[in-house]
């Protein structure tokens, strides 16, 4: 992953609601949610909620496909990734075998999967908070 790409997909992620957003489709699996589910799930609004979805595309986070009138968003995994990866690039110094650096540094590829996501028994991850939050005048953000 280019440094160009991995500040898109950081800012993208540096917002409180698209980082929920994201969460919730990484949980998803590969199958993805319709628009309506992560706005019912996470209590966001239509049109707040197609904003981070436009921006979490632009950044390549989440794709997006039609279902009939449906459109259904889902993590992108290669980005995901991709950005794991970039962030780790130089941990440990780059050292690495398991054994020179205690494998702190060798994060889990097969964690990191659609099929993963599927797998993952009831309550082993933390599920994404809703964000929906009152301010003046009574609209959510």
């Amino acid at each position: 992953m280019e440094k160009s790409a991995a500040l898109d997909a950081l800012a993208a992620l540096s917002q409180e609601t698209r980082l929920d957003i994201f969460r919730l489709l990484v949980a998803a699996g590969d199958a993805g949610l319709p628009a309506g589910e992560i706005a019912a799930r996470l209590g966001v609004q239509a049109p707040t909620l197609s904003f981070h979805l436009g921006q979490l595309k632009q950044a390549q986070l989440v794709t997006c496909r039609r279902d009939s009138r449906l459109q259904i968003y889902a993590a992108n995994y290669s980005v995901m990734n991709g950005l794991v990866a970039f962030l780790t690039e130089n941990c440990c110094r780059g050292l690495s075998t398991p054994a020179a650096n205690g494998a702190l540094c060798a994060p889990d590829a097969a964690a990191c999967s659609p099929a993963a996501a599927r797998a993952a028994p009831a309550g082993s991850r933390s599920a994404p908070r809703s964000t929906a939050r009152t301010v003046r005048g009574g609209a959510r953000s």
